[in-house]
């Protein structure tokens, strides 16, 4: 088993103002550019001692956001390859069909690699409904564009012979040709996350890595349809290790500061949907179907009480940005408390899920003090991780047994 640090380094200063938007159309003269310093700073010497920890790094992109300060993961991701020595990195991820050069960001990926010496993977998102404003994307065939974009990546990666060309519906390039190539061969892994079936179908088709974020015992549906579609595509059955899910930890030295800590980092989830209505849902963006289901449920697609919904074990419905902290420990969105009582939550979910070989979990979070993140990771590296990784050894490890 892999265990991933992510924060998605957030700038709480703008977040008690009574603002209706904390994306988008937040003035950026909210933002001091000393205290946006040191949240980089924190985040990224938090991230260097994942290094000595042997905790894999994971960052994210997000745009015009109090929410979030990572707008460049390939910054991120430059910066981590130069000055860390040991463990994986993890942009989860790219949001592709933003961007309008997916073959320069092809040879941004090929020069992180070959920086790091070979340690890094990639997420590759579609990105959420409000980052299309920012972006000025038509949010028309947007999926399409989504797939097409991975694709071209993909192949511009692989490729080792002759330049190659690539007329798409989208994207139209002549002599594709990534120096350097990736140091991994023949790209570093490349994950697609989803929430859906229909999205899961699809990445398990194409052979990609597969993570969810923030669904509980869902993950278990999404993980036999991908298990189901990547066979019937003619690929292995797939192992743990094609398989990531993302959450919140909090380990304290009692259940109450394990609980607090999981309190903070929460901040996060009470936060991440405070969103103008205008953004959350752009003309056809989703799916006449899928419109039509958050209609009927009353909720708008992006608001907190919508796509973050949860269910404890007994069936409860609980509303992810209002639910006590035992709530979703229950529902397995947080795995908090002392390290004997997170190593159980995450036992227990992961035996009841089938097996996962990636968690991507949020040390950090809202407000959480620097020396409080340390701490966590510390605790968590020293009375957890060891504990399963010997109980869930990774495909490398039971093949070298």
């Amino acid at each position: 088993m892999e265990i991933f640090h992510f924060s998605e380094q957030p700038y709480p200063d703008a977040w008690d103002l009574g603002l209706e938007s904390l994306r988008n159309d937040i003035p950026n003269k909210l933002c001091d550019p000393a205290t946006a310093r040191q949240v980089y700073l924190e985040r990224q010497d938090e991230w260097l001692l994942c290094d000595e920890l042997g905790i894999n790094i994971a960052f994210n992109e997000h745009h015009t956001s109090a929410t979030c300060l990572s707008a460049s993961p390939e910054v991120t991701m430059a910066i981590m390859a130069r000055i860390t020595n040991n463990v994986q990195l993890l942009p989860i991820g790219f949001q592709v069909a933003n961007r309008p050069n997916p073959v320069l960001l092809a040879e941004q990926i090929a020069m992180a690699d070959v920086i790091s010496g070979g340690r890094l993977q990639v997420g590759l998102v579609k990105g959420a409904p409000y980052e299309l404003s920012p972006a000025n994307s038509n949010p028309g065939r947007y999926l399409q564009r989504f797939w097409e974009g991975v694709d071209l990546i993909t192949k511009a990666l692989a490729n080792r012979d002759d330049p190659i060309n690539f007329e798409g519906d989208y994207y139209h390039y002549r002599q594709v040709n990534v120096w350097p190539r990736p140091f991994r061969e023949p790209h570093p892994p490349i994950w697609v996350p989803a929430q859906s079936p229909g999205s899961t179908k699809e990445i398990a088709q194409r052979g990609y890595n597969f993570a969810a974020f923030l669904c509980g015992r869902n993950f278990k549906i999404l993980r036999d349809i991908y298990t189901e579609e990547t066979t019937k595509a003619g690929f292995d059955r797939p192992g743990s290790e094609k398989f990531g899910y993302l959450a919140l930890c909090a380990v304290g030295e009692t259940e109450e500061e394990g609980h607090a800590r999981a309190y903070e980092i929460h901040e996060y989830l009470r936060t991440t949907s405070i969103i103008s209505e205008a953004f959350v849902n752009p003309p056809g963006y989703q799916s006449p179907e899928n419109n039509a289901k958050w209609l009927r449920l009353g909720q708008l697609r992006g608001r907190a009480g919508s796509h973050f919904g949860a269910t404890m074990k007994d069936g409860t419905k609980i509303n992810q940005a209002t639910a006590s902290i035992p709530e979703l420990i229950d529902a397995n969105i947080v795995f908090a408390g002392t390290a004997d009582q997170v190593y159980e939550q995450i036992c227990e979910f992961n035996d009841y899920v089938g097996g996962i070989g990636n968690y991507v979990f949020m040390f950090h979070g809202g407000r959480m003090q620097h020396e409080d993140v340390k701490d966590n990771l510390r605790r968590f590296a020293k009375d957890v991780m060891p504990r399963l990784k010997e109980r869930y050894p990774n495909q490398s490890e039971s093949e070298a047994a």
